[in-house]
């Protein structure tokens, strides 16, 4: 198993980063990508990514923070090239719903992020949340540069990821697809294709049933990974095999 997206730089991993690695090789998981979120958060990154050889990185700011980190094309790039386990560029995105940062701000970060990415040729993982129509937009613009796309924790519409679909998108589905509450998402993951398929956990956030309500960690994306192979009605093990697969073809770590 593969946990396309956390932040072992967020309480309670990062003081207890020996365990939780721990219980995530107990559990199988060979990879781990833990997400920048600001320009502080990434100073910690680039140390926890030396900790164990299953773990990389990647440097973004989130949408809620792009008023106060404000990066240049040429920031990000620079410090992607700082160590080869930096693999991808973010998060980062639109976020409508709490508005953190003004939208005028936040679409100009995206466009840099998106930018950096395409010049590295690596991908770029995005948060996108009340904001279907100006994320399309904006990810649209650089449709003949094909940027790599991986929509993060997708709660998205059906016909969001239709669209998304038209640009070449990755999909990871997180342990919100575990809620009872997520019948529209579980549908909607049902017809992605299997080859655009990830999990993630977001831990600590997001906690998959049964620890909903909890605080998540990597070791938690098995009851994701079994939720995801029973919506798309095929055996743990394969659905393993596709989204570890998916996870080295896109991030180019196979």
């Amino acid at each position: 198993m593969i946990d396309s997206h956390c932040h072992l730089d967020h309480e309670p991993m990062y003081s207890d980063l020996k365990n939780v690695i721990l219980r995530s090789k107990e559990v199988g998981i060979e990879k781990i990508l833990t997400i920048c979120t600001t320009k502080s958060s990434f100073k910690k990154i680039v140390e926890i990514i030396k900790f164990d050889q299953i773990i990389y990185g990647t440097y973004g700011i989130h949408p809620h923070e792009v008023d106060v980190d404000k990066v240049s094309k040429k920031e990000i790039i620079e410090n992607v090239n700082l160590n080869k386990k930096i693999i991808a560029i973010g998060e980062s995105g639109l976020d409508f719903y709490y508005n953190h940062s003004s939208k005028v701000q936040q679409i100009s970060s995206f466009k840099h992020h998106i930018e950096a990415s395409i010049e590295l040729n690596i991908p770029i993982i995005v948060h996108s949340r009340n904001a279907e129509k100006e994320t399309f937009d904006t990810l649209s613009i650089y449709k003949n540069d094909k940027p790599k796309i991986l929509m993060h924790c997708f709660t998205g519409s059906s016909e969001f990821a239709s669209k998304l679909l038209t640009l070449g998108s990755y999909f990871s589905a997180s342990g919100i697809i575990t809620f009872k509450n997520s019948k529209d998402l579980q549908n909607t993951f049902k017809n992605i294709p299997d080859n655009k398929l990830l999990i993630e956990t977001d831990s600590p956030y997001l906690s998959p049933v049964p620890f909903r309500g909890k605080k998540n960690e990597p070791s938690f994306i098995k009851y994701t990974l079994a939720k995801l192979a029973e919506i798309k009605d095929c055996e743990v093990d394969n659905i393993k095999k596709i989204t570890n697969n998916n996870f080295n073809k896109l991030f180019n770590t196979i």
